[in-house]
């Protein structure tokens, strides 16, 4: 999709470049998303439409928080990798 893109066990929870080199996304819950966007609102926002509403988050990356970026990664990744990933 033009955009390099992070994944754990075959499915994506981050990617760079979207929907410009000045942002990038996270698959979130929709209560992590909340607390990002509510804590951080000039670095972290929805994705428009219905996968915004399900989590995906877009993050600012010239506004970013170094430590709620990765913060940010570390949940996503958790929250797409397999159990036995997990458990490592």
């Amino acid at each position: 999709m033009s955009h390099p893109d992070f994944r754990v066990g075959g499915k994506v929870f981050a990617s760079l470049g979207y929907p410009d080199a000045d942002h990038a996304v996270v698959i979130l819950s929709p209560d992590e998303q909340e607390g990002f966007v509510a804590e951080f609102p000039r670095v972290f926002a929805p994705v428009k439409g219905a996968w915004g509403k399900r989590g995906s988050t877009q993050i600012s990356l010239p506004a970013a928080d170094g430590e709620a970026v990765a913060e940010a990664i570390r949940l996503a990744w958790r929250r797409r990798a397999p159990a036995r990933l997990q458990s490592r």
